[in-house]
């Protein structure tokens, strides 16, 4: 079993498990291959170092992917919220993503996809005219304003196609 280091274009990283390098291509070629978080096909193997288990010793200390030790907290704990935040999305731990992936699992288990009919679905629960329930669905940018200049409370937020999946 070979376990790759994988990247889409998004630079979204994620691990990929193959029966061999050539199980990986083929599958890669046929666009079997997509990234969880956003669904590209458009996937490149990172950097990888083989996992060798050689017996228990004691754990080396971290390093970052320059090779240097890694920090504990690389930020001070006092610093503005936007310079603890990565803005490459290559450098956000696969906690992060993973955390990410559970809430849009979370979110589509929990509401009603109904689609295109999301502003119109939206206007009849504003008005009383059906229950009120969590939905989700399509709109266009200017169905969105319509709605929150009528008080309809909306939030676009896009849902990787994973999280609308089971995974095997």
């Amino acid at each position: 079993m070979k376990v790759l280091d994988l990247q889409c274009r998004q630079a979204h990283v994620f691990e990929g498990w193959f029966g061999s390098e050539d199980d990986f291509q083929d599958q890669r070629q046929r666009g079997l291959v997509q990234c969880p978080l956003c669904g590209d096909d458009h996937i490149e193997k990172r950097l990888s170092a083989p996992r060798l288990n050689l017996g228990a010793r004691e754990p080396v200390a971290a390093t970052g992917s320059s090779g240097t030790p890694a920090s504990p907290n690389p930020v001070p704990s006092g610093a503005p919220l936007s310079t603890q935040l990565p803005v490459d999305a290559s450098v956000l731990p696969p906690a992060l993503q993973a955390a990410w992936m559970q809430l849009a699992r979370k979110i589509v288990a929990s509401t009603e996809d109904v689609g295109g009919r999301f502003a119109e679905e939206a206007r009849r629960m504003h008005h009383g005219e059906v229950e009120e329930r969590a939905i989700r669905g399509q709109a266009t940018a200017e169905e969105a304003v319509e709605l929150l200049e009528e008080g309809i409370a909306v939030m676009p937020l896009p849902l990787p196609a994973a999280a609308k999946e089971t995974l095997q």
